[in-house]
């Protein structure tokens, strides 16, 4: 899952959604001098991500992609998966998306001392394309894609992948509406136990 869904995920706790908006930019153990709930939005966002790579939705989903692009697939599926949730806000969330998003950049703003590096780098761009909302037009996605692409160390086919995620677009929807609820369900139980 990308930002969108982390910040979603990690419900109304402020400290919990930037933690999952930190968390993949905070490498190790993160600074015990964070307050505890970022910590813990932090360990929320690793264990959304090791639910979600293991999840066999997931799993069978990332066998759609043609084989050049399966290596690339769990940041190809989150990404896309935060489109189609950007897509389809409305049924997963009671706050309109462009609202939501603005509160998202408001909350980096709010809490810029407590930002790495990298992530404070990135919110000017997320600033700049309106994110996390942007991520429901294929063209910011086309844009998102290229960038990782040149952020990887070896070539790679991640600049070229909208056309084949849109080609995918319906059995991916399918695979997320059935994979979305249970990753929602697993996000409150973890919040609940933590």
């Amino acid at each position: 899952m990308n930002h969108l869904a982390h910040t979603l995920l990690a419900g109304d706790d402020e400290f919990l959604r930037l933690g999952g908006l930190m968390g993949d930019f905070v490498h190790g153990t993160p600074d015990a001098a964070l307050p505890a709930r970022v910590i813990a939005g932090i360990r929320l966002h690793r264990a959304i991500d090791v639910y979600t790579d293991s999840h066999p939705v997931v799993v069978e989903a990332r066998a759609l992609l043609p084989v050049p692009y399966r290596r690339y697939g769990g940041i190809l599926l989150d990404m896309w998966f935060d489109h189609l949730l950007a897509r389809d806000f409305p049924r997963w969330s009671d706050h309109p998306l462009d609202a939501y998003s603005a509160g998202v950049r408001e909350l980096l703003y709010r809490h810029e001392s407590l930002l790495p590096p990298g992530l404070l780098r990135f919110r000017h761009y997320m600033e700049a394309h309106a994110l996390p909302a942007g991520y429901a037009r294929p063209e910011e996605m086309g844009a998102a894609f290229d960038g990782i692409s040149h952020r990887l160390r070896r070539a790679n086919p991640v600049a070229e992948a909208l056309p084949v995620l849109v080609g995918l677009d319906r059995p991916l929807q399918a695979a997320f509406e059935a994979f979305f609820p249970q990753l929602r369900q697993f996000a409150a139980q973890w919040i609940e136990a933590n």
